[in-house]
């Protein structure tokens, strides 16, 4: 009874074998990141502008059925934005006085993996699939500026810190993309299409810390434009 009931399971396990795919490839990813702020009023914290950053790495897609597949990777990732905000410290007689408004210029570097689904639909011309794209992403900070620099002084109370320790290392996002992709060969596809990356994480530290402002929070946030070969 043991041996049929063995002989099915390696069956089973043979034929989910040989219909699951697995294709590795490159992407990158030029985008437009910027930082969601959000404090009392009193603070104002404000996004001012967005930055225009570069991403991309190595790409994986496990198929686990004809037109589904859970996408994976390992991608170098930049973020950021410049945000404004009133600093108490420099309010002295007019609250409105423009020299209490400061600015910082954030960008910041991200060891990040996708954790996702991409859903394909059959071929909508030869050889060609429209494909949506949900889910998330987890990351690393590993390295971080402040107008452009790795030390900050802040003007509030003159005191010198690493820029990349003003943010916590880890960040998370959800995503949710479309895109087309092209069959070029046997083996071989090319692929395009949008993103969106929504920060599900205060990354700021800092102020809180540091300067003791209360309920400061700035979230990552990307568009992006994803270009890659499959192998």
């Amino acid at each position: 009874m043991k041996k049929p009931f063995l002989a099915l399971l390696l069956l089973g396990a043979s034929a989910g074998a040989a219909s699951a795919q697995v294709e590795i490839g490159l992407k990158i990813s030029p985008s437009v990141t910027y930082l969601r702020a959000d404090s009392p009023s009193a603070l104002n914290f404000q996004n001012d502008k967005s930055k225009l950053s570069l991403g991309g790495g190595l790409v994986v897609d496990y198929f686990f059925g004809q037109n589904y597949a859970f996408s994976t990777g390992l991608l170098l990732v930049s973020k950021g934005g410049t945000v404004t905000y009133t600093d108490p410290a420099l309010v002295v007689l007019n609250p409105n006085d423009p020299a209490s408004v400061r600015s910082q210029k954030i960008g910041l570097q991200y060891l990040e993996v996708p954790l996702t689904v991409k859903l394909f639909t059959n071929d909508v011309a030869t050889d060609t699939k429209v494909y949506f794209q949900l889910g998330g992403s987890i990351g690393g900070l590993i390295s971080g500026r402040i107008n452009g620099d790795k030390r900050y002084t802040d003007v509030g109370n003159q005191k010198e810190s690493e820029s990349v320790k003003h943010f916590i290392i880890p960040d998370a996002a959800a995503l949710v993309g479309a895109g087309v992709e092209y069959q070029l060969g046997q083996s071989t596809k090319v692929f395009g299409g949008l993103s969106y990356h929504r920060g599900l994480v205060n990354i700021e530290k800092y102020f809180d810390e540091e300067r003791g402002f209360q309920d400061v929070s700035l979230k990552n946030n990307e568009v992006a434009l994803d270009l890659g070969l499959k192998f």
